[in-house]
């Protein structure tokens, strides 16, 4: 620690260096402290954004990770990552309809990933199931 009470000591970088190895040992909700620290400090680094939104998701703060991850692809939209990431939250979430938007983008932007491919099936047919009407 350094000086300051509460405040980690290094910097965005060295904080963002630290959160990541936190989220790798699967310390994900120390790494999502740490990572929410450095994105306050540096709030235009998508860097630290897309770690702070895998360490949310990771740690189960499933809300706090569709917002880091909207956020995300607001700054940058032609990343598949910050979409499928957004997706999987989404759907977390129930909210099915925009995960599937999500989902999809990030297929279509990189279709020879197979979990894009997979997810999104399996979302469309949680609709599907939700649309249709209960048989006996």
């Amino acid at each position: 620690m350094s000086g300051a009470v509460g405040k980690p000591a290094g910097g965005p970088y060295e904080w963002l260096q630290r959160g990541l190895a936190l989220l790798e040992a699967g310390e994900a909700a120390a790494a999502a402290t740490l990572l929410a620290r450095a994105h306050a400090e540096e709030p235009g680094s998508t860097g630290v954004l897309e770690a702070l939104a895998r360490a949310r998701y990771d740690a189960g703060d499933v809300a706090g990770a569709a917002e880091a991850f909207r956020a995300l692809t607001s700054a940058r939209p032609a990343d598949d990552y910050a979409h499928f990431g957004l997706g999987l939250s989404l759907s977390r979430l129930g909210q099915f309809g925009l995960a599937a938007e999500h989902l999809a983008m990030a297929h279509a932007m990189r279709p020879d990933r197979p979990e894009y491919a997979d997810r999104l099936r399996q979302v469309r047919a949680t609709i599907r199931a939700r649309q249709s009407p209960e048989t006996p």
